[in-house]
């Protein structure tokens, strides 16, 4: 197994040499033996080890293992202990979710800290066909079936081509000794369901049953190699870009031969789930909208809009810059500096005479009520009016930014409209340019 491993790594996965890595451990077989591997290749190897205290002093034995293999493998140990019951419980989150996020957000924090370039983990052949399996039978398109990415980011899988049973050779012939979670041979999990009860058969049925799952999902990735060729495609003609909002032409999805199919490919990556309800906005009466735990997607006349979803309140967003910034950059971009002679002014950029300014002015959202002087115009005008003139969606308002004096008086409707009572009359005034 040793000389299969290096020659697939010179093959497949020749960037992991001379590289910092993180193997992320249990004690379990799988990651034991991939840590005993690349060791013995000579990787420039960490481990780090979770301990979820979710199995009372089975879970210190595990640690204690796993901290004594690194004594033996000359390696550094990094481990983290997490009231993963309680994080679940208050994140509202299913136990193995909520082990996930903490272990996953661990890596990240040390490999910021140490600069490791990749977190190697031990999934294994027999690994992939049982989240095929599991994907199948929660309904899964084609992403949930082309198994797990030997490369995902950062993530490297290198046992991904290798079987559990030469793994389990690989320790015997070794006399290697690992730890063993009672918990993998319950069937209440439906991962070990299938492990147990369902694989045996269908090995039983077709020895060669890996080799086989393996050239299904070659098939299943080159088949979806071509969907996501079209769907480029399909996303030049249909989707354009707005002020971080994505606007997605109505008539042109119609124009589809199954419109629900390519929306689903469009938008997969922001989290919607009820796809029946995101193909019925495209009938839907304008102002409707669906809302995921990431984005919203509002039918606003001929387009459906896709924005972030905004977490905050207005009073949460608030940011105050004081007499002395020239330039921010969070939530929104902005530069300030200050000038002698006005210059054009269009929507990116405006002048305001200083001297009319109190400090810190305020970057918010709009709140009901709120009006300003259009420059242009006599009078003030709610924002809401102005708004409703200017056929501003939903999302559009949502993602509206205003620049105000210190006492909320509008200067600016960013990208929009300026307020006229920043103006100047008066020569040889400072004037601040302030531009997006």
């Amino acid at each position: 197994m040793l000389k299969k491993l290096e020659n697939h790594i010179n093959q497949n996965l020749s960037f992991l040499k001379d590289k910092k890595l993180l193997i992320a451990i249990s004690g379990g077989v799988d990651s034991v033996v991939l840590a005993h591997l690349l060791s013995t290749l000579k990787f420039n190897i960490s481990l780090a080890h979770c301990n979820f205290n979710l199995r009372p002093i089975e879970c210190d034995i595990d640690e204690e293992f796993v901290k004594k293999l690194g004594k033996n493998l000359n390696t550094k140990v990094f481990t983290i202990h997490f009231n993963t019951t309680e994080f679940a419980k208050e994140n509202k989150q299913s136990t193995q979710i909520a082990a996930r996020n903490l272990r996953y957000d661990w890596f990240n924090e040390l490999i910021e800290k140490h600069q490791f370039d990749y977190i190697l983990t031990a999934h294994h052949a027999d690994d992939n066909l049982e989240t095929f399996l599991i994907n199948l039978t929660r309904g899964a398109g084609l992403d949930g079936l082309t198994g797990i990415p030997e490369i995902n980011g950062n993530i490297v899988r290198p046992l991904l081509k290798f079987s559990r049973e030469e793994i389990l050779t690989f320790v015997k012939e070794n006399n290697i000794s690992w730890r063993e979670d009672k918990s993998n041979a319950s069937t209440k999990y439906i991962r070990n369901k299938i492990r147990h009860q369902i694989l045996p058969v269908l090995k039983e049925i077709n020895p060669s049953l890996l080799e086989t799952f393996e050239k299904t999902t070659a098939h299943l990735k080159e088949s979806q190699q071509i969907i996501e060729d079209k769907i480029d495609e399909i996303s030049a003609e249909t989707i354009a870009t707005e002020n971080n909002i994505l606007k997605i032409d109505i008539s042109k999805i119609e124009k589809l031969s199954n419109p629900k199919a390519y929306l689903y490919q469009l938008l997969k990556d922001y989290n919607f789930t009820e796809w029946n309800d995101v193909a019925d906005l495209i009938s839907a009466q304008s102002g409707k909208q669906i809302i995921s735990k990431t984005h919203t997607l509002l039918k606003d006349r001929g387009f459906l809009l896709l924005s972030k979803k905004d977490f905050s309140t207005a009073l949460e967003t608030t940011t105050e810059i004081d007499e002395n910034t020239s330039i921010i950059t969070e939530p929104i971009h902005l530069k300030l500096e200050e000038v002698q002679e006005k210059s054009t002014e269009n929507k990116q950029t405006i002048y305001v005479d200083k001297q009319n300014l109190q400090f810190p002015l305020k970057l918010r959202k709009w709140q009901d009520g709120d009006f300003f002087y259009p420059s242009g115009m006599k009078g003030k005008k709610k924002l809401s009016k102005y708004f409703k003139d200017e056929k501003f969606s939903l999302l559009q308002k949502q993602n509206t930014w205003l620049l105000c004096n210190y006492d909320n008086a509008i200067i600016w409707v960013i990208g929009c409209r300026k307020d006229n009572r920043f103006d100047t009359n008066k020569k040889n005034n400072t004037l601040l340019k302030i531009s997006i």
